[in-house]
Formats: structure tokens, sequence, C-alpha cells
């Protein structure tokens, strides 16, 4: 079995949450949902669990941190192609996320980035890894 990973995220409102990732065309375990979380399916493999702030502080003794003023994590999404990647971050922006950073062109890799409603911030990146690796390996 491949291993798998489930991110754990708090949102502030669960039902706007869902609705900007059933824009982008993601979809939700039922089975891991229900009003204080959404099992937001991203891949077989891949899972982001979106969880209502009360929820998420049953999992930490810490405090959440307002990813509004502080980054607490950087989550990347990989895409196809070049072109994948501009359809999955303007649709982010126009289901009302906000760009996080400058577009980045290495010719081998390809990135644009958006910051959800929450503010957690997602990269997403075409990269052609032949290419990557030898610009690596040039030191580039």
């Amino acid at each position: 079995m491949p291993q798998m990973i489930f991110v754990n995220l708090p949102v502030r409102d669960l039902e706007t949450s869902k609705a900007f990732w059933t824009e982008l065309g993601y979809s939700f375990d039922p089975d891991f949902s229900d009003e204080n979380a959404a099992s937001l399916i991203i891949s077989d493999t891949i899972f982001a669990m979106l969880l209502t702030e009360p929820k998420f502080k049953e999992f930490t003794g810490k405090e959440i941190t307002n990813a509004a003023t502080s980054t607490e994590v950087i989550l990347c999404l990989s895409a196809e192609s070049r072109e994948k990647v501009d359809e999955l971050v303007d649709a982010a922006l126009a289901a009302g996320g906000t760009a996080a950073n400058d577009p980045h062109d290495y010719g081998f890799m390809y990135e644009r980035s958006f910051q959800d409603p929450d503010h957690h911030n997602w990269e997403v990146m075409w990269m052609d890894e032949d290419a990557a690796r030898k610009a690596m390996a040039e030191g580039r």
C-alpha cells in the first residue's frame, strides 16, 4: 500500500473552506467529514483535514498560528503542465483566494502560489524532472 499523507489545517469557517475547494474541482470524503471536519481529497494518497479551530485545538496544546500574519507551512502541489499550474491558481483566485507570491519560471520549473480563505499558503508547480536534475548538476 502506498504511503499516504493527511495534512491537518485549522479553518475559521468550514463551509467557506469547503465551498472554496469545491470550486477548484476537489471533493470531500463524507466518511471522514462532519460539522467539525472535512476530509479534502487531493489525490489517492494526499488528503487535507480541514478542521474547525476548536476541533484543531483538541490535537495540540499550542496556540493556532494566525496564518494571515505568520506562516506556519507552505503546501506545494504538483501539476502536469504549466497550463495546469495556471488553471488551478487562476481558479483559486477566482474562488476567493489571494495571490501569495510572484510567479517563478526557471525554465525547467514553473510555480505560482495562492492563499486559501484561511491564509494557508499553497504553491502549485510543474517541473521537467530531467531538466531539473541537469540544472542541479550544473549548479543552477
